[in-house]
């Protein structure tokens, strides 16, 4: 059912998801062809906010922090997932797996150097705020809007 503590979580986190992006792009190698890149990252944020945080809004500040960092790593990691799926399905039809269980374990390793790649302070230091501050939005708004 939709509420304002949905609403709020699932924008908070594609706002948060257009921030990090913008903060990712100039570390990834040059000449790297981003595409969708932002429109998917704000897309898992809505999603992640919508399905994970929304429901879990309304239980108090300290569970709304912790509900907003709970969120943001949902969204990072589904990122990290979809990313590394990417990269893994780019490599396959590049016939560079011997089997199945090869490439999917490959799509956690590609994830894993992704998330090595980007971690740096100032993007720690965004996910962290932003996620605290999703959190706080989505419990402001459960509270107002019942």
């Amino acid at each position: 059912m939709p509420t304002g503590g949905r609403l709020f979580s699932a924008v908070a986190l594609g706002i948060l998801a257009f921030i990090v992006s913008g903060q990712v792009m100039p570390l990834m190698p040059e000449g790297t062809d981003f595409g969708m890149f932002t429109y998917v990252n704000i897309a898992a944020g809505l999603v992640m906010g919508w399905v994970v945080m929304g429901p879990r809004t309304g239980r108090g500040i300290l569970t709304g922090i912790t509900n907003g960092l709970t969120g943001m790593l949902a969204m990072m990691f589904w990122c990290l997932f979809i990313y590394g799926a990417l990269e893994m399905f780019s490599r396959a039809m590049d016939r560079r797996y011997d089997g199945p269980f090869e490439s999917v374990i490959a799509i956690f390793e590609l994830g894993f150097e992704y998330g090595a790649m980007i971690f740096v302070q100032n993007i720690v230091v965004t996910l962290l705020v932003g996620g605290v501050l999703a959190g706080l939005a989505g419990e402001f708004a459960a509270k107002r809007f019942r």
